[in-house]
C-alpha cells in the first residue's frame, strides 16, 4: 500500500542558500530508490519560512529502507545540523 511522507521545517531566511542544494541533493537521492514515486517542496505563503515536504512510495517498507539508508543519513545529518534540530517525519497510508 501507498505511504504519503510529510516533513514540516522551519527555516530561518538566512540559512535557505545553504539548505537548498542539501534539499536538491536529497530528493535526486530519493528519486533513484526503489519504491519511491514522487516528491514535491512547498513553501507556506503566509509564513514564509515554513516548508512542507510530501512525497509518496509504493510502501512503508520502501520508504523504510531509504530511511536506513547511509547516503540519506549523511545528508539529512547536514541538514539537521543546519537546522538546528532533528527532521521528524510523519508517515500516512491512503
Amino acid at each position: 500500500m501507498a505511504v504519503k511522507i510529510i516533513i514540516k521545517r522551519i527555516v530561518p531566511e538566512e540559512k535557505v542558500k545553504n539548505l537548498t542544494p542539501l534539499l536538491k541533493q536529497l530528493r535526486t537521492l530519493a528519486t533513484n530508490q526503489s519504491g519511491y514515486i514522487s516528491g514535491e517542496t512547498l513553501k507556506r505563503i503566509d509564513n514564509p519560512g515554513e516548508y512542507l515536504v510530501i512525497s509518496t512510495w509504493e510502501s512503508a517498507d520502501e520508504w523504510d529502507r531509504w530511511i536506513l539508508s547511509e547516503e540519506r543519513k549523511a545528508v539529512q545529518n547536514k541538514i539537521d545540523v543546519l537546522l538546528g534540530k532533528k527532521t521528524e517525519y510523519e508517515v500516512y497510508t491512503y
